[in-house]
């Protein structure tokens, strides 16, 4: 195969002795072949699937706590919430893509190729840490539902997930698309999981509709903003901006101005449609808990545990419990597929790492591991609750260092060149970016004053 053609804008040729010769996930890079001819569904189907990778951040175990616990408290109120953060997503989540298709690098090649050693340093560690934080809520999410499911210790489950690194080594040999088939699949099996369970609890139709409209409230009640940022967190999460700029380059498209503007294209659209089912998984997570649990009185629950045995009770259903665990299962399962992705991505594009693939994963999954079995032994499984909300606070927090390189980046023209975003998305992604630095400010003050 020849090497594609550079065309990358001169701010960037030549940023560093090599950076051009280095491919983002060089073991898959450009390996899923793309038609140049013929009807345009065969060309959107050879572009879907990093779409559906990334939405598996947006509906991961850590989700599931911080819908809990809204749905529980406040009812449909905070739907507003995960609409906004969907909406902010999406467009996010387009712009890494457009980053990744049009430049060639990763929003962390990026990084590197354009911040002094100690800023891309910096950022590498912050980048690490909310790994660490999706990975912890990966692991506690899987434990639980193995738990549930088959009655394993969750110590003794947190360390069985370690099996998943060699899963996601196993598919990547195979072949990415492999991957993608793996994911999709799972995130059938969640879809129709809630799905049954959403028609069962048949929940009012316009309480739901008026959950979508924002309110003041959220602001001005610090109870409900900590739950609001950690839904924030849970949902429009750094690593995925990371992941999808750098796996969106596995299609073999043409390296050429006309075949990067239609990968573009195709790709923002997997990853828009990828995101809307995001978006429903999300959303009949709170629904379901604030019909079953907020409408019923039960507005104390924030432990998937306890969700697990109420659920069937309340709701009628005795199979809804098993559901329940199935998703959450198929959850964990799935978003250790895009951490580890991320922590690769991330290492060697920040830092020129290289290590073995399955070292990388279980470095990542092993760092995960140790606090939940701490936690687990000193605290039991109310421990286990409060880390996963706070490993989601922990991911909000971390997000501003991703999200303002990424539009700094697709705004400037002698990185972008033609691929520049517009005037009008540019000013959009900055609201976007302001929104989020106000929202973690806010959070970190009623923190240090509230104890929230």
């Amino acid at each position: 195969m020849t090497p594609p053609e550079d065309t990358s804008p001169d701010a960037w040729k030549h940023a560093d002795a090599d950076s051009t010769t280095r491919e983002s996930l060089a073991e898959v890079n450009a390996s899923v072949s793309v038609p140049s001819q013929g009807v345009w569904w065969r060309k959107l189907l050879a572009f879907v699937g990093p779409g559906y990778m990334v939405s598996v951040g947006y509906m991961d175990p850590g989700n599931w706590a911080t819908d809990l616990t809204g749905g529980s408290q406040f009812g449909y109120t905070l739907l507003s919430v995960i609409l906004l953060s969907n909406l902010m997503a999406i467009l996010l989540q387009a712009l890494a893509a457009r980053l990744g298709i049009a430049t060639g690098r990763d929003l962390a090649q990026a990084c590197h190729d354009s911040c002094p050693p100690v800023v891309r340093t910096g950022l590498w560690i912050l980048c690490e840490l909310a790994i660490i934080a999706c990975d912890l809520a990966e692991v506690i999410g899987t434990a639980i539902a193995l738990n549930l499911l088959f009655g394993i210790p969750l110590v003794a489950g947190a360390i069985i997930t370690a099996l998943d690194a060699f899963l996601i080594l196993y598919l990547m040999q195979k072949g990415f698309r492999y991957l993608e088939a793996f994911v999709v699949a799972l995130l059938g099996v969640i879809a129709v999981c809630f799905l049954i369970q959403i028609l069962v609890a048949s929940p009012p139709v316009m309480a739901v509709l008026g959950g979508f409209v924002p309110k003041a409230e959220v602001v001005t009640n610090p109870a409900m903003l900590f739950v609001a940022i950690g839904i924030l967190g849970a949902t429009v999460m750094p690593h995925n901006l990371y992941l999808h700029s750098s796996i969106v380059q596995t299609r073999a498209f043409e390296r050429t101005d006309a075949g990067k503007r239609d990968a573009i294209k195709w790709a923002t659209i997997d990853s828009t449609v990828a995101l809307m089912l995001a978006l429903f998984i999300n959303a009949a997570i709170l629904i379901l808990a604030a019909a079953v649990f907020h409408g019923k009185g039960h507005t104390g629950v924030a432990e998937i545990e306890q969700a697990y045995q109420l659920i069937s009770p309340l709701l009628g259903l005795g199979i809804a419990s098993t559901l329940f665990a199935v998703a959450l299962l198929a959850s964990g399962l799935n978003s250790t597929v895009t951490a580890t992705l991320a922590g690769q991505i991330v290492m060697e594009g920040f830092m020129r790492w290289r290590l073995p693939h399955w070292a990388r994963r279980l470095l990542t999954r092993g760092l995960a591991i140790i606090p939940v079995v701490v936690v687990t032994s000193v605290y039991g499984k109310s421990g286990t609750a409060h880390l996963l909300v706070l490993s989601q606070v922990i991911l909000s927090m971390q997000l501003p260092f991703a999200v303002i390189p990424l539009v700094a980046f697709v705004s400037d023209r002698s990185k972008m060149g033609r691929f520049t975003i517009t005037p009008g998305i540019r000013i959009l992604a900055w609201i976007v970016a302001a929104l989020i630095v106000a929202l973690n400010l806010k959070l970190l003050f009623n923190v240090t004053t509230s104890g929230f």
